[in-house]
């Protein structure tokens, strides 16, 4: 049988490397002797100890972290589910790379990297009422091009998006993973209305009902009702894993494209914390799917990886927590 575009991802999925439990118990075993209360520095300790586990480093050290953005449109933003245009989505690509967006300022604060990835921003995904967001070839060749965030190295990788419309997509592709309708899973988004919001969630169920039973395998479902934005981020996840480097995700879209991977392999999160919680309705609910925790609940609906980029802040400084008292242990 001919090899198919998926095949390869497949086969990653069902050999992903192992955590390493040593270096995260030196790290607890720092904690414990140092002169503390036991346990007191809370969920600090806990992220040290993870960030140790999947980057083998003990104690862990963060020093190129990354926030990568992957930006997307959508065909089915023709019905109506944004407040938006679509020309938002490039704008708001321009103002990351002119430095005036938010989540530029939030990079310069923690010193992280910061990479945009403009997804063929010129043509949208098909419109997943009536037709697959994208063929197998060219999701596997975006959830490729989303390995390449990491290609020029870093130990803590970042994800966000942006995209309008793409609070719609995120709440099929959930309803496609877990079940449910539309109404189970949209929200606001970026200020919609209670009629848009309704008009969202037909959109949903009106998808959920063209893909029908191609829903059941999770790549097939993230091909069908997602984006690129979606499987690139799929993609980074995967090759971040692979690089032991450890991730947080932000947001509904990214932790979204996350539970494809989750229900493809459960095990295939275990590298990734969730940095912040949005108001979407629909995050808390996949968040508590996937069994994450996040780190931050600021209300922060904005996108653009801003949550992460706070989160990795605290991560560096767990981080530095655990390197700074194994020093002082030492002596």
């Amino acid at each position: 049988m001919p090899a198919q575009p998926f095949d390869d991802f497949r086969s990653l999925l069902a050999a992903l490397p192992l955590a390493d439990d040593a270096a995260g118990g030196r790290v607890r075993a720092l904690f414990a002797k140092a002169d503390k209360p036991k346990g007191s520095l809370g969920r600090i300790e806990d992220i040290a100890a993870w960030t140790a586990t999947w980057s083998g480093r003990a104690p862990p050290a963060i020093n190129r972290p990354l926030m990568a953005i992957f930006a997307g449109n959508h065909g089915a933003v023709r019905h109506g589910i944004s407040p938006r245009p679509v020309a938002a989505t490039a704008n708001e690509v321009e103002l990351c790379a002119a430095g005036g967006a938010a989540i530029n300022q939030v990079c310069i604060a923690n010193d992280l990297g910061l990479k945009v990835f403009d997804l063929a921003l010129d043509i949208p995904t098909g419109d997943i009422t009536e037709e697959d967001a994208l063929d197998e070839r060219g999701c596997a060749a975006t959830m490729a091009f989303g390995m390449e965030a990491v290609a020029g190295g870093a130990d803590l990788l970042c994800l966000g998006d942006l995209g309008v419309g793409n609070s719609t997509i995120a709440a099929a592709l959930c309803a496609a993973l877990f079940g449910g309708e539309g109404a189970d899973w949209v929200g606001p988004g970026a200020g919609a209305d209670a009629m848009m919001i309704a008009r969202k969630a037909e959109v949903v169920d009106r998808a959920l009902a063209f893909h029908g039973p191609g829903l059941s395998d999770p790549l097939e479902a993230l091909r069908r009702v997602g984006g690129r934005e979606f499987a690139a981020i799929c993609g980074a996840i995967l090759a971040a894993r692979m690089e032991k480097i450890p991730v947080l995700l932000d947001g509904f879209v990214a932790t979204a494209a996350a539970a494809a991977l989750h229900a493809a392999n459960p095990g295939t999160l275990d590298h990734c914390l969730l940095a912040s919680l949005s108001p979407e309705p629909g995050h808390a609910k996949v968040a508590e799917q996937l069994g994450l925790r996040p780190l931050l609940d600021f209300g922060i609906g904005h996108g653009e990886g801003v949550g992460a980029a706070l989160a990795a802040g605290i991560v560096k400084a767990a981080a530095l927590t655990s390197s700074g008292m194994a020093v002082a242990i030492r002596r």
